[in-house]
């Protein structure tokens, strides 16, 4: 055989050899330096894919919520209260508890309660600190001091309630928006910030009035311990007095005057 037969037989075993052997690839417009390969494009292809889908759910998360009714909340308005005024014996305590006045819930509750006897003054001098009318006299005049307080606190409630209805509506209104305009990163903390300095401002206000519950819940245990106080120095006075004076009818020498069933 021919050397130069030989040579083109060499090279058409090397070049089948390399054939079976070789993976999926192959060369482009008969360049050998341009080699594709459809394995490996697949696999770009769905990586990219992947990718694709996630950025456009990241994009919808972050600039559009479309689900945000389920955070709507109803805000209840506070009713305003109605006091019945038969003879003007609550004409104060209506408008008190509707607004923010301090002085008409002053006079309110002086014109709806039990005015002090003019005599009482000089009758009380007479007494002392932690007897029964002294301690009786303490409580009203803590009382005096809350409960006007206490109204004021309550109209100033539904008075701010009132206010703070249209900015707490605008908030909301913000709140569920779908649109791309207030979906933004920045936008939505805003939204949660006013969020919290609403909360604040309706916590700082619920606290005034928890303040006033306290003022009420001190001059009721004083009533209910003074008067258990009283149950009790009656019980000990009676038996000091069955202890000392004689009850028996037939020994009467003079008249009991300071007798306590």
């Amino acid at each position: 055989m021919p050397s130069q037969l030989r040579k083109h037989r060499k090279w058409l075993v090397v070049g089948a050899s390399v054939l079976l052997t070789a993976t999926p690839s192959f060369a482009l417009f008969g360049l050998g330096d341009i080699v594709f390969d459809p394995t490996s494009y697949a696999s770009l292809v769905s990586q990219l894919t992947t990718l694709e889908t996630q950025y456009k759910m990241l994009k919808n998360n972050i600039a559009h919520f479309s689900l945000k009714q389920q955070w709507q909340t109803t805000l209840h308005t506070l009713e305003s209260a109605n006091v019945a005024n038969m003879f003007g014996e609550t004409a104060g305590i209506k408008i008190a508890l509707n607004s923010n006045s301090p002085t008409t819930s002053s006079t309110a509750w002086k014109t709806a309660t039990v005015s002090m006897n003019n005599g009482a003054s000089s009758y009380l001098q007479g007494q002392s600190l932690g007897s029964s009318r002294i301690s009786q006299l303490a409580m009203v005049e803590t009382s005096d001091s809350i409960s006007p307080d206490c109204l004021t606190a309550v109209g100033q409630y539904h008075t701010n309630r009132t206010e703070n209805a249209t900015a707490n509506n605008s908030l909301a209104s913000s709140q569920l928006d779908s649109s791309d305009g207030s979906n933004s990163e920045v936008q939505q903390l805003n939204l949660l910030n006013a969020a919290e300095s609403q909360k604040l401002s309706e916590m700082q206000a619920q606290g005034t009035l928890h303040a006033c519950l306290a003022g009420q819940m001190t001059v009721a245990n004083m009533e209910r311990r003074n008067a258990a106080v009283e149950d009790i120095n009656t019980a000990t006075f009676v038996q000091q007095q069955r202890s000392t004076n004689n009850v028996s009818a037939a020994s009467e020498s003079n008249t009991w005057q300071n007798y306590l069933p």
